[in-house]
């Protein structure tokens, strides 16, 4: 199943949000974002001047998990600066779910994920 089917990302484009950074540990891991929020979430709100659309910080999470391959340190991923010297490493090129967790690639890495659960929040 693609991201776009499930029901957690209603209004949300995750190939145009931005991730700020992640954490790992031995059961969880978690990707702060800018997540880019269109006007069919409860969510949304006017975009800010010389915004494409409504971005929000959110948390994209995974718990339950047992093993995460291809994740690369925040120091090997490719960042890049904003003009207001925001640093981000890039957007979430694909998401899926798997029949054993979810599999996620970006900058980040392209990574595996055997885990049992996804979670997505948005910081209002």
């Amino acid at each position: 199943m693609n991201w776009t089917d499930m029901e957690i990302f209603n209004g949300v484009d995750l190939n145009d949000s931005f991730v700020l950074g992640w954490r790992s540990t031995v059961n969880s891991l978690a990707f702060e974002i800018e997540a880019s929020i269109w006007p069919n979430s409860i969510f949304y709100s006017e975009p800010k001047p010389n915004e494409f659309t409504c971005y929000k910080n959110a948390s994209l999470w995974f718990k339950e998990v047992k093993s995460i391959e291809g994740l690369k340190s925040m120091a090997e991923a490719t960042s890049t600066k904003d003009p207001y010297r925001t640093i981000d490493y890039g957007n979430i090129d694909y998401l899926s779910k798997t029949k054993n967790g979810y599999m996620l690639g970006g900058d980040f890495g392209d990574v595996q994920l055997v885990s049992g659960e996804i979670g997505f929040e948005i910081h209002t």
